[in-house]
């Protein structure tokens, strides 16, 4: 078929976005290839505009291969699957069927780690441990409705710091191996600065990551887990009836984690945008508990980004979170977004960006502080140090934190 015109032209015909009442948004960044848009399209909730879009899209040449690659990356192969299926007298039967064979290789995956969860869910269950799935597979069904709609990475379970030490236990008996091996001291503050445990099993590494905390400490953003557990909410997962966090908790949750891995995938965007389009969301809610943990700003750029990248409307009830100042930001973020370029979480531009993420001069300080005074795994491994010279390990950490930037 010939195009009678460009595909950028024939994109930017049709607003990907609907402007908010107050004022319009501004024009969304494209990739200069269409490989991008596509995506973008792809990963819509509104499947009536996307299907649509991708209709549009696919008169013109598309590098098949590019395409599945960078939907892998970020995340959304499954949500491409089902866009091109909805339009496949468009698409060529060798491009389908690849992207079928990696669909049914995500969902053989899903299905491993539904079989898995249940085995984990059952053991800690019989020693009376109570945790909550969260991402992942919870997430796969509670949002998207279907375990096969998301790309499977791992198991993420919530749990009560006080009860680590003992699920750690249950674990190892199902063959379980946790990463860190730490004295009783080391993981006594691992637990109040870290907020992780990840662990590798027969079936994969790094499968399950038990988290008693959404962040680690030197973030700053002190949201309570046992909170999370007071405000849960039931939903069936693998077959079963467990608890998750609300959707209110859920969309801060994921407007941090996005916020702390630089929005590097599209995914991130769009379970935020998925629960976004979620009927009874309690937007002052939401808007409550983003001040008082002082990350307005966060949610504000993942409402911003949601409405821009995938058209999703912002809701009236959630535009009080809207901030000026914050375009130059998201003009960044969907570069950062769009490249796939990954960051370096270690450098001194990424704390620097984390800073500007922050909207409190008192947050920042707080964020430096803790970055500066924390020490972890890494100072513990590096110098041992007897238990009466504990402290000292912040002096391990300075050293070990000046050592980096003097080699930048």
């Amino acid at each position: 078929m010939q195009a009678t015109c460009s595909w950028r032209a024939c994109l930017t015909s049709t607003p990907l976005v609907d402007p908010l009442p107050s004022e319009p948004m501004a024009e969304t960044s494209l990739a200069t290839e269409p490989e991008w848009p596509l995506l973008l399209a792809a990963c819509r909730p509104d499947r009536s505009k996307a299907v649509e879009e991708i209709g549009s899209l696919l008169q013109f040449p598309v590098r098949w291969e590019t395409l599945f690659a960078l939907a892998e990356s970020h995340g959304v192969l499954p949500l491409l699957h089902q866009a091109l299926m909805a339009v496949r007298d468009s698409v060529s039967p060798e491009a389908l069927n690849k992207l079928a064979s990696k669909y049914q290789t995500n969902l053989h995956k899903a299905m491993m780690l539904s079989r898995e969860l249940i085995r984990i869910l059952d053991s800690l269950a019989e020693n009376e441990i109570e945790v909550m799935p969260y991402k992942g597979l919870a997430l796969s069904e509670s949002v998207y409705g279907d375990i096969a709609l998301r790309q499977t990475g791992d198991i993420d379970l919530l749990i009560r710091a006080k009860d680590l030490s003992r699920a750690r236990d249950v674990l190892r008996n199902l063959n379980f191996v946790p990463h860190l091996e730490l004295s009783e001291r080391q993981e006594n503050a691992y637990f109040k600065s870290g907020y992780e445990f990840m662990f590798d099993a027969p079936a994969a590494r790094n499968l399950l990551e038990l988290q008693w905390a959404v962040q680690p400490r030197f973030y700053a953003v002190d949201l309570s887990a046992e909170k999370l557990f007071e405000r849960a909410i039931p939903v069936s997962v693998a077959g079963r009836i467990v608890k998750t966090p609300s959707f209110e908790d859920l969309f801060i949750v994921l407007s941090l984690h996005a916020a702390k891995h630089v929005w590097a995938k599209l995914i991130w965007i769009g379970d935020l945008a998925r629960i976004m389009e979620l009927d009874g969301l309690d937007w002052a809610e939401i808007e409550s508990c983003a001040r008082g943990l002082r990350i307005r700003r966060i949610l504000a750029l993942n409402l911003t980004l949601a409405n821009q990248l995938l058209g999703v409307s912002i809701p009236l009830a959630a535009q009080p979170m809207l901030e000026a100042g914050i375009g130059d930001l998201a003009e960044l973020i969907k570069g950062f977004v769009s490249s796939g370029a990954p960051f370096d979480v270690d450098s001194v531009g990424y704390f620097r960006f984390m800073l500007r993420l922050r909207e409190d001069p008192i947050d920042r300080m707080r964020f430096i502080t803790r970055l500066l005074l924390t020490p972890g795994p890494g100072e513990w491994a590096s110098v041992h140090l007897p238990d009466s010279l504990f402290p000292a390990y912040r002096l391990v950490r300075l050293s070990r934190l000046a050592a980096r930037l003097a080699h930048l």
